[in-house]
């Protein structure tokens, strides 16, 4: 194995375990994703928004060696300080 194959491996493991964050875009319509889909025969991942996720799910997930979805975020309720 090769120094640059096994620099790529790390990146591409580094970007498979990270969460998401608010600059992480839906590779279909730029919104915020939610759902990361590691592909098992490359190992690059897509990025999707929750609608887009849905949308794919039954033909993308069992050609992914991982399915990261944080969309139950969008259902938490946030939380107030009372300290007024």
């Amino acid at each position: 194995m090769g120094k640059y194959q096994r620099q790529e491996e790390a990146v591409m493991n580094a970007t498979a375990t990270r969460e998401l964050s608010t600059l992480d875009r839906c590779d279909r319509c730029g919104a915020q994703a939610y759902v990361r889909a590691t592909l098992a025969s490359t190992g690059g991942s897509l990025l999707f928004c929750a609608h887009h996720a849905r949308e794919v799910e039954d033909k993308l997930r069992p050609l992914s060696s991982a399915w990261l979805d944080e969309s139950a975020a969008l259902s938490e309720r946030p939380s107030f300080d009372d300290e007024d």
